[in-house]
């Protein structure tokens, strides 16, 4: 189909571009070579990836694929929200002078947020909560450790980490596109692109 496309396209693009006065110039890239004149299209670019479904070494990392492919799709929305309001939320807390005021803005920010979102956190998994933790991390920059000790101070942040701790996770988690998290990586860009 693309090696159609390709030819139409050069077929056309020989009687738009023709040496003669009869032909109507279009706002088109060519580029002169000796005595013809070829068009020079820009193309998006584009990245190819093996389609796991189909090709997959084993049922094992087919089938860890597959989740793990749900579970971004269904946190990653989470992660770049997290990090749009922590980005507002810093803006705001710089014009604030006092610590006081600062601390009523944070607990009413805290308020609003547990309103909107504490019944969807909730419902979770473990995996799924842990993939979320290392993608705010991804878009942030910072670990949920850190985010927690700078809003509500380190006593707290250390209470959220053992909690964490005693459901087989750790708040200071990092992300590891290359390493570890390659599946979560290719996950990402898949959504990023619409691909699912």
């Amino acid at each position: 189909m693309k090696k159609y496309i390709i030819i139409i396209g050069l077929i056309v693009s020989q009687y738009l571009f023709s040496q003669d006065d009869t032909s109507i110039p279009l706002p088109v890239k060519a580029i002169v070579s000796g005595n013809d004149t070829l068009p020079l299209i820009d193309l998006p670019e584009v990245q190819v990836y093996a389609y796991w479904g189909k090709v997959y070494a084993s049922k094992k990392l087919f089938e860890e694929w597959t989740r793990t492919k749900y579970n971004v799709k269904k946190v990653y929305p989470y992660a770049i929200l997290a990090s749009a309001l922590l980005q507002e939320m810093d803006n705001k807390l710089a014009q604030i002078p006092s610590e006081k005021e600062r601390k009523i803005f944070i607990k009413q920010c805290e308020k609003e947020l547990r309103a909107k979102f504490e019944e969807d956190l909730k419902n979770l998994s473990v995996t799924q909560g842990k993939i979320l933790m290392k993608l705010i991390y991804r878009e942030t920059g910072k670990t949920t450790f850190q985010i927690v000790k700078e809003m509500r101070g380190g006593f707290e942040a250390a209470m959220w980490q053992a909690l964490a701790f005693i459901f087989g996770n750790s708040m200071k988690v990092q992300y590891d596109p290359s390493g570890e998290d390659f599946m979560v990586e290719k996950a990402v860009q898949l959504v990023e692109k619409g691909y699912f």
